[in-house]
């Protein structure tokens, strides 16, 4: 209502003419909701006129939101299966390359096999042909099972030899085996026969498998060791994980997704039941729709994105193509038009009544809203900012919020505070520096370097951990808390620990010229320790250790996959270090080291050469030396290196056939050292020697014949 004001200082004129205009007023109460109301009132009268372009354009936007996010997780699990395959082929090809694993040792080979299978979730299979031939794979039979076959052209020809496991969790176990006759020929294969010949791997279509007929891609490559061909190593992925994986997208509520290869053939349709075992069944009502626009697109389907509405049965359907990250291959996303223009303009009119009801009420409440759950909790959170500004991490505090911005803005402060703490736990600020120094990155990768490496155990550890069960935990925790003291304040890395193994090396990652000498002296302050710590065994006798050193060229770096890496080093060299380590338990020693690391600390330790042998799996002789001590602190070295030239010199003469000689020697040994192993068990060979003659084939090199 409009009010009339007089002026007090005149009397009321009553003859006011009624066409002077009095000035109209409006109290807040009313402008504000009127305000309001006349908004409503066009905004839904705009709202009805541009409803139908409005609809279609958020219906299009909607689509494309779905179709981007579908997109990324197939194109997401595509690369993974990509990425997964190259890292399984590249991780068994290392394994083969350095001659760490023989193509024909079956032990080994199954292990790596079925580990890959089972640390890589779309692998399905992983298999190896020769030359001859011969067959071996693993196949992932689901989840639950796995299967191990071989087909031989020597054993059981025309037979496919199956053993069968059960994934149970952390382990699998066997199951059964048999065999079942088999027309499958690897040398028919294409991936054989292209890879027999090749010099890089690639990507193939297969068809074919010894269970029959499995649509699948294979990243398959020749397998050289000392460049001799051993045959060709295959990845398979069946085409049914990409159907299960499918299945599992959510595009809308009624829409789909295939994939389809260069030629415009089914890759891959939605199927839940779909694995190795149960081959996808590929039917989709949708799948014409998606045919119709691979028809459509033609080439430029298939190197761009390529979108159209196209309508089936009278329905509208937004249809997408997309490039995946595999040559050839497309993504087709199909989403009817319905699932978003019902929603849309439901949504719509409860806008435009909401907007009617809560004018009446936004006036009134804007100002204290405003305060109240805008600017107060604004100032909170600002103050938070402030205290991880001056990483006062322990005073963040998280505010809660009825809007859910502020309420994620604060939720985001505290969880940031929370985790540059925990980071500060995890990553000590001094190891990231380290790292950083030695410039050593996160991805597979490694290089040749003369290194020098050491393997420690415990003597007669597997009767002493039957023994003593459980409580051998404590004793062994000791144990290695001494030995990687020791390597540590020596400047060793520690590689692992292998039950009570100790596995160490050095030379890297910081370069060490006297890596040998270094590896030495941390051996020998490796007995000290033990032998000044007291550790005794559930018999009460002082624990004892064997170690085996041995330098030579060998790989170091990052070993594994792209998923799980390890600091380590790898090559013949290494196997010597442990095979030198086993070598202790036959000569009774603590100490063996190998000629290369003898001759690196030539003059500054006292070593003498034990004997030359062959360790197992190695046909040539090898020598090896004991080493006793540091030169410059051993008291009394000349008294000790009195017998150690007795016993090289009877060396020397058995060597020479000359057995009579040699007996002398050792025996003037052992009269001085009545409990040299060494000496004794040469003794007993040239008496044995001296009795039976030698024939022309005799050389004095020992075959050990066990690890």
């Amino acid at each position: 209502m409009a009010n009339m004001v007089a002026d007090p200082c005149r009397k009321p004129d009553r003859q006011r003419p009624r066409d002077a205009a009095r000035p109209l007023t409006v109290s807040i109460g009313l402008a504000v909701p009127a305000l309001i109301l006349t908004a409503i009132l066009l905004t839904a009268a705009v709202s009805s006129l541009v409803w139908w372009q409005t609809a279609e354009a958020i219906s299009q936007q909607l689509a494309s939101t779905i179709n981007e996010q579908i997109v990324a997780a197939v194109r997401k699990e595509v690369s993974a299966i990509v990425d997964e395959a190259r890292a399984a082929h590249t991780a068994i090809r290392t394994l083969f390359l350095q001659n760490v694993l023989d193509t024909r040792e079956a032990d080994k080979r199954e292990f790596v096999f079925l580990s890959q299978l089972q640390s890589q979730a779309t692998i399905s299979w992983a298999a190896f042909g020769w030359p001859d031939g011969s067959f071996f794979a693993a196949h992932k039979l689901g989840d639950r099972r796995l299967e191990m076959m071989e087909i031989s052209l020597t054993d059981h020809p025309g037979q496919r030899r199956v053993d069968e496991y059960e994934v149970i969790p952390g382990d699998i176990e066997f199951e059964h085996r048999r065999f079942e006759p088999t027309g499958f020929h690897v040398s028919d294969q294409a991936w054989f026969k292209t890879e027999l010949a090749a010099e890089e791997p690639q990507w193939f279509k297969v068809l074919d498998h010894p269970i029959g007929e499995r649509p699948s891609i294979a990243y398959a490559g020749p397998i050289d060791v000392y460049q001799e061909r051993q045959g060709v190593l295959a990845i398979i992925i069946e085409y049914a994980r990409l159907s299960h994986f499918l299945s599992q997208l959510q595009v809308g509520r009624t829409g789909t997704a295939f994939i389809f290869d260069g030629s415009g053939e089914l890759v891959a349709a939605p199927d839940k039941d779909a694995d190795e075992v149960h081959a996808a069944r590929g039917q989709e009502g949708l799948l014409p729709l998606a045919q119709m626009a691979l028809a459509r697109a033609g080439e430029d389907g298939r190197k761009q994105a390529w979108r159209r509405r196209l309508k089936l049965e009278s329905a509208a359907y937004e249809v997408a193509l997309t490039p995946l990250p595999f040559p050839g291959w497309s993504l087709a996303t199909v989403i009817p038009e319905a699932e978003f223009l019902g929603p849309v303009e439901a949504t719509l009119r409860r806008l435009i009544i909401g907007l009617a009801a809560g004018a009446l009420l936004a006036a009134a409440l804007s100002a204290v809203l405003a305060r109240s759950v805008i600017a107060a909790p604004l100032t909170r959170v600002v103050g938070e900012i402030r205290h991880v500004e001056n990483f006062a991490l322990d005073q963040v505090r998280r505010h809660p919020s009825r809007l859910a911005e502020i309420a994620s803005l604060s939720a985001a402060i505290a969880e940031m505070a929370a985790g540059l703490s925990a980071f500060r736990k995890f990553i000590p600020a001094d190891l990231v520096r380290s790292l950083l120094r030695q410039g050593v990155e996160a991805k597979p990768g490694g290089s040749i370097q003369e290194l020098t490496v050491m393997f420690i155990d415990i003597a007669g550890f597997t009767g002493l951990s039957e023994r003593m069960g459980d409580r051998v935990v404590p004793l062994l925790s000791k144990y290695l808390d001494v030995t990687s003291e020791v390597i540590v304040a020596n400047s060793g890395t520690i590689d692992k620990f292998i039950g009570d193994a100790v596995m160490a090396f050095w030379g890297a990652p910081t370069p060490q010229r006297d890596h040998a000498l270094l590896c030495c002296r941390a051996a020998l302050a490796c007995r000290n320790a033990l032998e000044s710590s007291g550790l005794t065994d559930d018999l009460g006798q002082p624990l004892q250790i064997r170690i085996g050193i041995n330098s030579g060229r060998m790989l170091v770096g990052n070993i594994g996959s792209e998923l799980r890496l390890n600091y380590t080093v790898i090559g013949d060299a290494v196997n010597v270090a442990s095979r030198l380590e086993s070598a202790n338990k036959h000569y009774k020693t603590q100490i063996l080291i190998g000629a290369e690391t003898n001759r690196l600390v030539d003059g500054v330790m006292i070593t003498r050469e034990i004997d030359r042998i062959a360790v197992y799996g190695k046909t040539e002789g090898l020598a090896v030396y004991e080493l006793i001590g540091s030169v410059e602190e051993a008291d009394g070295a000349h008294a000790r290196l009195a017998w150690i030239t007795q016993y090289e010199e009877g060396l020397l003469k058995y060597r020479e056939r000359n057995f009579s000689s040699a007996i002398r020697c050792f025996e003037a040994v052992l009269c001085d050292r009545p409990h040299d192993r060494p000496a004794a068990l040469i003794l007993d060979r040239c008496r044995r020697l001296e009795e039976s003659g030698a024939d022309e084939t005799w050389q004095p090199v020992l075959a050990l014949q066990s690890k």
